[in-house]
C-alpha cells in the first residue's frame, strides 16, 4: 500500500462502541434532565466514579461464575506497573468500593446517584453495546422494605415524567444465604434428573450457579426450568415478612406487578428483593432497568455489614421506547443568528453578537472565510436552517443609519399570519436588546412582535 493511499484510508468507530451525533444529541439531553429531575426529587447526590478500576474488584463483587466477569469484560494489565485492571461492566460495585474507600457512611446512610458509560464485549444489537450507557442509584444503609418500594417507584415515576408505558414489573426474592443454600441443594437434585436434555451452558452451571440455568432462552428445558424448585418456598420467615412488606408498599401505591420466581438477575450479590422493568416493544433486550438489594456487598468489599439496595437503567433501551413511542422532543433552534456583509459590518456583527450573549440569549453569528462578501440570501439560506427565531441584519445601509435589522424567521405557535416572516424592521442600535426579548416574549405568548 502506498503511502499516499495509506493517508486516504478511511477510519471507522469499533462496532457497538456508537458515536452520539448533534441530531441525536437533544434527546439524551431530554432524558437527562427529566431523569435529574426526578432524582432530586428523591434526596439522591450525584456520585462520579472512574471508568477504569482494579479486575478484582469486579470478580470479586459481581462473582467468578457470571457471564459478564467469564466472558464480557474489557480487561487488560498495566504495561507500567503490571496492575490487573478492567474497564468497568456495571458501577455498584464501583460506588460501595468509593464509598468504603472515602468513608461516605460514617455520618449516615446515604442516597447516591450515577451516570456514564459501562463496557461489556458482547455481539452488538438493539438496544445492547458494547459501550453502553447507564443511569442508577444506589441508597447505603438502609435495611427496610419500605426503600426497596421507594426505588422501585422512582422507575415509575419516570416512566410517568417520559411519557413511556407498557413497562412492566417483575419481583421476586432470593432470601437469605442459609435460605439459598437449602434451595440449592435441592435445585441440583433436580436439575440432575434433566440433565439429558440440557445444553453446554446450562451443563456448565449446573453446580457452579445452577440458578442461572432456570433464567434459560433454550426453548427444549423451559417446561423444567418451570417446575423447578422455587426459592420463594424456601424462604423464612423474616425474608418472607421484607418480601411481603415491599408488597403491601407497591399495593398501597397503585404500582402494578407480577411475582416471577424464575427471576434471579446476573450477579452474585443480589438478596432479597430483586426486580425488573420489562417490556416487549424492544425484541429480545426487554429488560430496561433492574435491581434489588445487595446488603451483603459492602462487607463483600472490606467495609462494615451495611444493607443496601438499588438499581441500574440502560440509558439507549429506554431512549429506543422514546422512539418507538414517538415521546422524542423538537430540536429547538437558536434564538438569533446574526448575518452582515462587508468589513465594518463584520467586526460590528462580532460585537453585536456577544452582547446578546450576554443578555441570555442564544446566538449563532454568520462566519466563514468569505464572511465579508457573502451574500445577504445565502447567509439567510443558513440563517432559517438554523431554526432561529430572529435574524439579525447588519449592512452598509444599517451602519450608516446607525440601526440594526431584525426580521422574523418563526411564527409564534397558532399564528397563520405570514405578513411578518421574514419583513426587516430596523431599529436603533442602542434598542436591539430590549426590542429582540419583547419580540420574543410576545411571540411565546402569541401576540404580534
Amino acid at each position: 500500500m502506498t503511502e499516499q493511499k495509506k493517508r486516504l484510508e478511511k477510519l471507522s468507530g469499533v462496532k457497538g462502541m456508537n458515536d452520539i451525533l448533534p441530531q441525536d444529541a437533544g434527546l439524551w439531553d431530554f432524558f437527562e434532565t427529566i431523569v435529574k429531575s426526578m432524582l432530586r426529587a428523591y434526596g439522591y447526590q450525584n456520585i462520579r466514579t472512574p471508568i477504569v478500576e482494579h479486575t478484582q474488584l469486579f470478580r470479586r463483587s459481581i462473582g467468578e461464575v457470571t457471564d459478564i466477569v467469564e466472558k464480557e469484560m474489557y480487561s487488560f494489565t498495566d504495561s507500567l506497573n503490571g496492575e490487573h485492571l478492567t474497564m468497568r461492566p456495571e458501577n455498584t460495585a464501583a460506588v460501595v468500593r468509593a464509598s468504603i474507600e472515602h468513608n461516605l457512611l460514617y455520618d449516615g446512610p446515604k442516597r447516591l446517584w450515577y451516570i456514564g458509560p459501562m463496557f461489556r464485549h458482547e455481539r452488538p444489537q438493539r438496544g445492547r453495546y458494547r459501550q453502553f450507557h447507564q443511569v442508577g442509584v444506589e441508597a447505603l444503609g438502609f435495611a427496610s422494605p419500605d426503600t426497596d418500594a421507594e426505588i422501585i417507584m422512582m422507575c415509575q415515576r419516570l416512566w410517568d415524567d417520559l411519557g413511556l408505558t407498557g413497562i412492566r414489573l417483575e419481583l421476586n426474592s432470593l432470601g437469605q444465604a442459609e435460605e439459598r443454600a437449602a434451595h440449592r441443594k435441592e435445585l441440583i437434585a433436580y436439575l440432575e434428573k434433566h440433565i439429558d436434555i440440557f445444553d453446554d451452558e446450562a451443563k456448565r452451571r449446573m453446580h457452579t450457579n445452577p440458578l442461572r440455568v432456570l433464567d434459560t432462552k433454550n426453548p427444549a428445558m423451559q417446561e423444567m426450568a418451570q417446575n423447578a424448585p422455587k426459592l420463594v418456598d424456601f424462604l423464612g420467615e423474616e425474608s418472607r415478612k421484607h418480601f411481603e412488606g415491599v408488597q403491601r408498599l407497591l399495593k398501597a401505591n397503585n404500582i402494578p406487578f407480577t411475582i416471577n420466581p424464575r427471576l434471579v438477575r446476573g450477579l452474585d450479590y443480589y438478596n432479597l428483593t430483586v426486580f425488573e422493568w420489562v417490556t416487549d416493544k424492544l425484541g429480545a433486550q426487554g429488560t430496561v432497568a433492574g435491581g434489588g438489594r445487595y446488603d451483603p456487598l459492602i462487607e463483600q468489599l472490606g467495609g462494615k455489614p451495611t444493607a443496601a439496595c438499588g438499581w441500574a437503567m440502560g440509558v439507549e433501551r429506554i431512549l429506543e421506547l422514546l422512539k418507538e413511542e414517538q415521546l422524542a422532543p423538537e430540536t429547538e433552534g437558536t434564538d438569533v443568528y446574526v448575518v452582515h456583509q462587508g468589513e465594518a459590518a463584520a467586526e460590528k456583527a462580532f460585537i453585536v453578537a456577544e452582547r446578546l450573549r450576554d443578555t441570555g440569549l442564544d446566538v449563532i453569528l454568520h462566519c466563514s472565510s468569505d464572511s465579508a462578501s457573502a451574500s445577504f440570501k445565502s447567509q439567510m439560506k443558513k440563517a432559517d436552517a438554523s431554526g432561529a427565531a430572529f435574524a439579525v441584519v447588519l449592512g452598509g445601509n444599517e451602519l450608516a443609519q446607525g440601526t440594526i435589522g431584525v426580521k422574523l424567521l418563526r411564527r409564534s405557535a397558532g399564528e397563520t399570519d405570514d405578513s411578518q416572516k421574514n419583513e426587516q424592521i430596523n431599529v436603533p442600535a442602542e434598542d436591539l436588546t430590549d426590542y429582540l426579548i419583547n419580540a420574543m416574549v410576545a411571540s411565546a405568548d402569541g401576540e404580534d412582535a
